[in-house]
């Protein structure tokens, strides 16, 4: 899967999305299929699927962290669960947040791991098996709706708002990852994120197809002191635009930003130039929790530009604060569904 979205993806179809449609179309028929195959193998505890329509970040990882806190509040272990993408390990591992480097484990499996048991694997059913050998009792997967062979009881797809699908089209003249009809149908809810009006089209063909809808603000947490601040963002995530929006969200002047890929490992002259161009300007640094656990045991001064680099932490407010336990329930109760189907099969 791209890593970076090409801008053209997010703007309105030109002739590169034109020219590669008969691409895009064959793309479209291989993952529509691949969805129509189903499940193949399931766990016997409840498995929630967090995933979007669209390659980048639609606010996946900050949405299953809520979904952990509110399955914590009512005494469960929840699980995450997670391909491990940016990282070299290619075997099921369980992620320690204290021992593991992002190169090895991924980001994002990083920050899930501060919160509550996670594993990777580039095989979604042994993870899962993992889990619930390590005792979880609700695992919760970060992405895979499109492509994973692991039975899942709720699938909840996210999308941002302001983003929506961009220009439509199916990878690669555009960032959607199957027919959309398709992955509506196979969904359980939407949740769109932040104030834009981008994704009303969509919502609304979910909402005739009898889904569930959520809306969900992103909002930062402990970022007070930054009001009035001069900064210098930088950020290397699937929509650095969204998190330099949220920096001025804080009442912070951003004045300087430095964007890279998504999953993006600076380089040590990158680390230099981050660095010595905030100090020449007497600015300060600011970043996303991605990008700091990726600089952790980092070579040159990556340590240094963790340690001077202020975290702009976020987190997912639900419009209704029922909503995570609504989620939570339903898969419970689909799980409880899926197993008394097996037994009356045998």
């Amino acid at each position: 899967m791209v890593s970076e979205a090409p801008p053209f993806w997010w703007t309105k179809p030109d002739w590169r999305a034109r020219a590669l449609w008969p691409l895009a179309g064959l793309y479209g028929l291989v993952a529509g299929r691949r969805m129509r195959k189903g499940r193949r193998a399931g766990v016997p505890v409840p498995v929630i699927c967090v995933g979007n329509f669209t390659v980048g970040g639609a606010g996946k990882t900050p949405t299953a962290i809520a979904l952990a806190k509110a399955a914590k509040a009512r005494g469960l272990k929840p699980g995450f669960l997670s391909r491990g993408y940016g990282g070299s390990l290619d075997v099921t591992t369980v992620v320690d947040p204290h021992h593991h480097r992002a190169r090895a484990v991924g980001d994002e499996p990083l920050l899930l791991a501060r919160e509550a048991l996670t594993v990777i694997s580039r095989k979604r059913v042994k993870g899962a098996q993992k889990l619930v050998e390590e005792g979880a009792d609700l695992i919760i997967m970060d992405d895979g709706f499109q492509s994973a062979r692991l039975t899942f009881d709720y699938a909840l797809l996210v999308i941002d708002t302001r983003r929506g699908i961009g220009n439509g089209h199916l990878v690669p003249a555009g960032p959607v990852r199957a027919p959309i009809r398709e992955q509506i149908r196979q969904a359980d809810a939407l949740l769109a994120i932040g104030d834009g009006d981008a994704a009303d089209r969509l919502i609304r063909q979910a909402a005739r197809a009898g889904k569930g809808i959520y809306a969900a603000t992103l909002e930062t947490v402990g970022a007070d002191d930054l009001d009035g601040e001069v900064v210098m963002a930088w950020s290397g995530i699937a929509d650095n635009e969204k998190f330099f929006r949220t920096v001025t969200e804080t009442g912070a002047h951003l004045y300087v930003t430095r964007g890279f890929p998504d999953h993006h490992h600076l380089s040590d002259d990158e680390v230099e130039e981050i660095l010595d161009h905030a100090e020449a300007l007497g600015y300060r640094l600011v970043t996303t929790a991605k990008d700091s656990v990726r600089l952790a045991g980092g070579h040159g001064r990556s340590e240094e530009l963790k340690e001077k680099s202020r975290v702009i932490e976020v987190e997912i407010r639900f419009d209704d604060p029922k909503a995570p336990d609504a989620i939570i329930d339903a898969a419970i109760a689909a799980a409880r569904r899926r197993k008394l189907q097996r037994v009356a099969g045998r």
